[in-house]
């Protein structure tokens, strides 16, 4: 599977992957968020109605993947970036593993690195499970079940990266094109799912 099938432009046509996936993700989540702040659209995105800007099931699915991804760009120094380093994925997976669940969607940070991570990507999924109560009266329970199978995604990648030729496998991957589960990509593409299907749900509530 593809994780990054965005066009690569002048900013981003020498990154592998991942980083040209984030590099993505950075440019559009800042302009989410300018556009936010100058009044353009509402948010959170599941709760626009047919006549409001941006709408459409397609664009309410993109939105509300920013929306969620929003936590980790906001940890300090900008260590989210951690997130598509092979270096860095067994410290960030142990730390993700370790953190206790919670259901904050208002968040303060730590000041340690591989905590605030976690506390992040924790956010973002309570958010997703927030819209989809929002969207189509999703029982939340339904969706905390989605959380518990990405602790064993996440069990599964750190299985993975524990492996001696963990980095050199990846580099191959990269070089081939394929997908190595760097975090970046797991946390995204459960992100992606998940706000497909609370835009899903708001579609059909309109």
């Amino acid at each position: 599977m593809n994780w990054w099938p965005f066009g690569k432009d002048t900013g981003t046509a020498t990154l592998d992957g991942p980083h040209a996936l984030l590099a993505d993700i950075e440019k559009r989540g800042k302009r989410y968020r300018d556009d936010l702040d100058n009044g353009k659209f509402i948010t959170p995105a599941c709760k626009r109605t047919a006549s409001d800007p941006a709408s459409d099931q397609a664009t309410i699915a993109d939105h509300t993947q920013l929306e969620a991804f929003r936590y980790l760009l906001e940890v300090p120094r900008g260590e989210y970036r951690l997130l598509a380093e092979p270096d860095s994925q067994v410290e960030i997976i142990d730390g993700y593993l370790r953190q206790i669940p919670h259901d904050q969607m208002v968040i303060e940070f730590t000041g340690v690195t591989n905590a605030d991570l976690a506390i992040a990507i924790i956010a973002g999924f309570n958010w997703l499970v927030h819209c989809a109560v929002l969207a189509g009266g999703a029982d939340p329970k339904e969706f905390y079940g989605a959380l518990r199978n990405f602790r064993r995604i996440a069990s599964s990648a750190q299985k993975w990266w524990a492996a001696d030729d963990a980095k050199q496998r990846c580099a191959e991957m990269l070089q081939a094109g394929e997908a190595p589960p760097l975090f970046l990509n797991l946390v995204w593409s459960e992100y992606g799912r998940m706000a497909t299907e609370v835009a899903a749900r708001h579609a059909a509530r309109q």
